[in-house]
């Protein structure tokens, strides 16, 4: 099939994913991003590592690192950006949404 990239990751992203994907010694593996029911907008992020893609998951290469989606979720996160910050307010993975209209102060959750 044809290579789109559907999200953005940014540098910083695509390191710290590297770092702890090392850390867990997931060789295959890579992040998992999905959007699920719930939140204060409505839907909400969800991040997490697997080791492998299922049957119905989108699967590209950025950076170095590889980004699961399902078909479901990648409706929603097409054209997002995968950033991370390493801030005083905490650190944490932030996508930003160029396509939700309301998000809401967490930067987890919007509304499409």
């Amino acid at each position: 099939g044809k290579e789109c990239t559907m999200v953005v990751v940014t540098d910083a992203a695509a390191e710290k994913i590297k770092a702890l994907i090392d850390k867990d010694g997931h060789v295959q593996g890579g992040l998992r991003m999905g959007v699920m029911g719930g939140g204060c907008s409505g839907f909400q992020y969800k991040l997490e590592f697997t080791e492998g893609s299922g049957d119905m998951d989108h699967v590209f290469e950025t950076k170095g690192v590889k980004i699961f989606i399902d078909m479901k979720s990648s409706l929603y996160l097409n054209g997002v950006t995968l950033d991370y910050h390493d801030g005083l307010m905490g650190a944490g993975f932030k996508i930003e949404n160029p396509n939700a209209r309301t998000t809401c102060g967490c930067g987890e959750s919007f509304s499409a």
